[in-house]
């Protein structure tokens, strides 16, 4: 998939996608789950994601994780986006950020095979359904009851400002400048910011099930952000905690 493919799809697809009125359980194939609302197989991308990278990640996860936190808390400590962003002010840049990230170069090949696997499980092909996972989890109008327990049902990014994104971006153009899927990620990075614009408005509570934004709304921003390049999604995330 290349981000050009996304505007091939056309913004009225998936601005259709977006809103997501919900596909059934039967349509998916997945068991219904009592209280959901909200796409079916777009909260189980983001509870499988959750499942497998959070609460219950598999040893090489776990030491992927054991490599690469220490070594932003020891390079980075005020923060991978923030040396992220300093770096990207520099000439030198994007080789000075590949040579600051390379000896995380294993875990982030990890990491990447473990979202790309779980983006490809529900959405291989589909590129339209894809962007409309990340835009209702950006609005946060998935509601999944079996997160009660984490005491956030609705699937959006943590926080308010939702400084999430920033942390992903940072890593993806980690990825991306170490030659790790890197046209997988520079086509997923739009959607990250995608979904950061429509989070940034919509302000979603993480506990209730939110309305969407206007479908005009929706439309303007996939405009936007659907065929931004790596180089353009730089400019627009050194912006915090919300698009300039």
């Amino acid at each position: 998939m290349d981000r050009r493919d996304l505007l091939k799809i056309g913004v009225a697809t998936v601005a259709g996608a977006v809103l997501l009125e919900g596909t059934a359980a039967a349509d998916t194939g997945l068991p219904p789950v009592e209280g959901m609302r909200g796409d079916r197989r777009a909260n189980e991308l983001w509870y499988q994601l959750d499942e497998i990278s959070l609460y219950h990640p598999a040893q090489e996860v776990q030491d992927a994780y054991a490599v690469l936190f220490p070594f932003i808390q020891q390079n980075a400590p005020e923060g991978l986006y923030e040396k992220w962003r300093a770096l990207s002010l520099e000439p030198g840049y994007p080789g000075n950020y590949a040579e600051f990230a390379k000896p995380v170069e294993q875990p982030l090949r990890t990491l990447s095979t473990l979202q790309l696997d779980n983006f490809d499980r529900f959405y291989r092909g589909d590129e339209a359904g894809l962007a409309g996972a990340f835009a209702a989890f950006g609005q946060g109008v998935l509601f999944d009851p079996r997160r009660a327990a984490a005491e956030s049902e609705v699937h959006t990014m943590n926080g308010d400002p939702p400084n999430g994104y920033h942390f992903w971006h940072a890593v993806q153009r980690a990825q991306m400048v170490l030659d790790i899927d890197r046209r997988r990620w520079a086509a997923l990075d739009p959607l990250v910011g995608f979904a950061w614009a429509l989070q940034s408005i919509a302000k979603p509570d993480h506990r209730h099930v939110n309305p969407g934004l206007p479908r005009e709304q929706v439309r303007a921003l996939a405009r936007y952000w659907l065929p931004r390049s790596p180089r353009q999604l730089d400019r627009d995330f050194r912006s915090a905690p919300y698009p300039a």
